[in-house]
């Protein structure tokens, strides 16, 4: 459905730019921690911990919120315990990669990781494959995730078999589909996906789907 794919498409999108914020804010803090805890917390005498409270002043980040990251990693306040850790992995292609990370759980980011080597290294050809074999239709790539089609009665198969080939299923769902799609734009396409969002914010509501298509070039300029 057009309607559903661009809803979920905009929604994540939304989420995306919030959790980015907190995202930069939570790195300069864990490089801020673990500087000072490595070189002490003056800024003068530790030149990591200099550069990191740079790029926090850079961000924005409050005053108080650097303070107390400095003074959790010299051991003022008490705080999480960071390690700092270098991993390598392939993507496609055999593409290798390095990541270094900064961690309070080596176990549980290595398996985080691990998936999302093997999510964006997806093989697209051992996806279709076990797709058709468990009865599905075709898949569309959705950027950050692939939505797989079926008919509703070989939803559970279909299912089994992407599970079975190795690919992490993260929801599985019937769907109302239209038999066409109207294109939106401007002050409508405002409109439109402001109502979509009231619906899909009621408490009420468990899914929204529309006939609506929005041109993905226009989606950053409409809200």
């Amino acid at each position: 459905m057009a309607g559903h794919s661009k809803w979920a498409q905009i929604k994540r999108k939304k989420a995306v730019v919030d959790a980015k914020r907190g995202q930069v804010f939570t790195k300069i803090i864990k490089e801020i921690t673990v500087a000072a805890r490595l070189g002490g917390g003056d800024e003068e005498s530790n030149p990591r911990l200099r550069q990191a409270v740079i790029a926090a002043k850079g961000a924005n980040m409050p005053a108080d919120n650097i303070k107390r990251a400095i003074q959790k990693g010299t051991g003022e306040l008490p705080g999480v315990s960071y390690e700092e850790a270098l991993f390598e992995g392939y993507g496609s292609g055999g593409v290798a990669i390095m990541v270094e990370v900064t961690t309070d759980n080596r176990k549980r980011t290595v398996a985080e990781l691990r998936h999302l080597l093997d999510k964006n290294g997806t093989d697209e050809e051992a996806l279709l494959d076990v797709i058709v074999n468990g009865g599905g239709d075709d898949f569309s790539d959705e950027g950050d995730v692939y939505i797989v089609h079926s008919a509703p009665e070989d939803l559970p198969s279909v299912t089994e078999s992407v599970e079975d080939g190795g690919f992490n299923v993260r929801s599985s769902e019937v769907l109302q589909m239209p038999t066409n799609s109207v294109a939106v734009e401007g002050e409508t396409a405002r409109k439109t996906l402001q109502l979509m969002e009231a619906l899909d914010d009621h408490d009420d509501v468990q899914r929204v789907s529309a006939n609506f298509d929005i041109d993905d070039e226009k989606l950053e300029s409409v809200g």
